[in-house]
């Protein structure tokens, strides 16, 4: 060990350990600029034992690894108000623990967070190196490495048991993101997870044994719960396998009349402003005679065009002028696709809102903001996504635009403008990726644990060793 006097000389990165936790060996970040050090938790539950309340958490100890969770309890010591490398304040449990790096052990302050999306899951602040360490950013595991194997050999034993409930997600690319991620959440809270491709799946209907299939013949009538997810390319079918899991008695986190009537953007446009919300003018035509009128309907050009069918951004068209507008919308009635006609937000600058709603609550929430060049915020075409805060006013228009369309699970997409808040479209497969990379947060968790709240069921001591 490296020594200036009294003090330990470390690096940007240690090997520490945290025996009261039963955590051996996890990789931390030293960070002066941080004032306060940060665990990687998730599955916080508040209890109380001898008159002091305590929190149960569950740890990811190994770095981009979801397969190894570790159970910890410790008594709270405080809950504050936390700013995150991303600028949000959020309160976080705090607790005291000793730690150990080198040889040397010492009590720490240690706030839990999920840190599933930072690049270590420990931050060393600067209050546990006060009179202890000397930092060399140059240097890195001053003490020693931890070796793969190492890890092994102390892990092995803390992996998730499947004893929880048989989840079903109904979906079309078990590669994309969002899927992994509800797969992973829902395996790391000990359920068993089955992707199941609509492509692949196949039903029964008849009055005394109905089934659903899966291609080779697997009967899928006793999975508990299905997260649909569903192209809107395959709305027709996806709905119908779904009405099916339904029929047979499957909890369906959003249910196919609510995806159904989500991606009905006219219908649901019509749903939303007939219970009050508000949402940008909007005309629809069938005729191309009609043109004119609809323009001047949303106060003329400019004005946005939306295919009905259009899905992320596509079949979207700003029309800067009154006879682009003309030429846009009757290019498209040749072509016998249906439209809409939007008022154009100028104000608003290419940026919106996306509010992430389970189960009632916005769970997380971002500001796209669109690329150079285009009018519009989209992440699939160059758009960047950051945190931001939402008021009362768009918390409450998402949660009630959510519960407008029957959706347990909601992108509520809103957009700001000088009369208030408007809302833009209601997503009923929102994508996870870009909300959690900004956030930090883990929604797919969060959707997780509202099939968990349904069914009432409970995680049981023991469940993770």
């Amino acid at each position: 060990m490296s020594s200036n006097g009294s003090k330990m000389i470390v690096g940007s990165e240690e090997w520490c350990g945290l025996p009261s936790l039963g955590i051996p060996a996890i990789k931390a970040r030293v960070d002066s600029g941080a004032k306060t050090s940060s665990l990687h938790a998730f599955n916080m539950q508040t209890f109380t034992r001898n008159g002091r309340v305590w929190v149960s958490f569950e740890v990811h100890p190994v770095q981009n690894s979801r397969r190894v969770i570790v159970r910890c309890e410790a008594p709270i010591v405080d809950r504050r108000s936390v700013k995150s490398s991303s600028g949000v304040s959020e309160k976080r449990f705090v607790i005291r623990v000793p730690i150990r790096i080198g040889s040397e052990s010492w009590d720490v302050e240690v706030t839990l967070a999920n840190r599933d999306s930072m690049g270590y899951r420990m931050l060393l602040g600067r209050e546990a190196m006060v009179d202890r360490m000397l930092v060399d950013p140059a240097a890195s595991f001053c003490f020693g490495e931890v070796s793969k194997k190492d890890l092994e050999n102390m892990y092995g034993g803390h992996e998730t048991v499947k004893n929880g409930l048989k989840i079903g997600l109904l979906a079309s690319d078990p590669d994309l993101y969002s899927n992994q991620r509800i797969m992973e959440a829902g395996e790391e809270r000990g359920h068993e997870m089955f992707f199941l491709n609509i492509k692949n799946c196949y039903m029964k209907l008849d009055a005394n044994t109905p089934e659903i299939h899966a291609r080779g013949g697997h009967i899928l009538n006793e999975l508990d719960a299905i997260i649909p997810r569903i192209r809107p390319s395959i709305t027709f079918y996806g709905c119908a396998l779904t009405r099916q899991f339904e029929s047979i008695g499957v909890y369906t986190l959003n249910s196919s009349a609510a995806i159904s009537k989500s991606r009905d953007k006219l219908f649901s446009l019509q749903l939303l402003f007939n219970n009050g919300l508000d949402i940008p003018t909007t005309g629809f035509a069938n005729s191309p005679i009609d043109t004119r009128d609809l323009i001047d309907m949303v106060g003329g050009a400019p004005l946005i065009v939306k295919l009905l069918e259009g899905a992320q951004g596509r079949g979207v068209v700003l029309a800067e002028t009154r006879k682009a507008a003309e030429s846009v919308i009757n290019a498209f009635k040749s072509l016998r696709a249906n439209l809409l006609v939007q008022e154009f937000i100028r104000e608003a600058d290419g940026k919106d809102l996306r509010c992430f709603v389970v189960d009632g609550k916005v769970v997380a929430a971002i500001q796209r903001e669109a690329a150079p060049g285009e009018f519009r915020a989209n992440l699939h075409q160059g758009g960047t996504a950051s945190v931001v805060t939402v008021t009362t006013e768009e918390k409450k228009l998402a949660i009630k635009a959510a519960k407008v369309m029957d959706l347990k699970v909601a992108g509520v997409d809103i957009i700001r403008s000088r009369k208030g808040p408007l809302l833009l479209e209601v997503n009923s497969s929102p994508g996870l990726e870009g909300i959690e990379n900004a956030t930090g947060k883990d929604v797919a968790g969060v959707m997780i644990a509202a099939i968990e709240k349904k069914l009432e069921w409970k995680r049981e001591l023991g469940v993770v060793i």
